[in-house]
């Protein structure tokens, strides 16, 4: 199984980041202990958003499309 998650800085809510893992609780300790140098400016993080997926091609498409100008207003949007 493979996950799709929008982080949200818990500091300063305006701040998300959008990442891909198979292991959510292990990823998100991670990223709040300091160990992802794209979050360790802005944590604690808590999910705001998580989508499962079985087909890691999809997640990963899915994941870069929410990194684009559009997937960032889609996300606004719907999540």
């Amino acid at each position: 199984m493979y996950f799709v998650y929008i982080l949200q800085s818990i500091n300063d809510p305006k701040r998300f980041y959008v990442g891909l893992t198979t292991d959510l609780e292990k990823r998100l300790g991670q990223h709040n202990n300091g160990e992802s140098i794209h979050t360790n400016k802005f944590k604690p993080w808590k999910y705001r958003t998580v989508i499962r997926f079985d087909d890691v091609q999809k997640a990963e498409a899915f994941e870069r499309y929410l990194k684009s100008g559009s997937g960032r207003a889609f996300s606004k949007k719907h999540f």
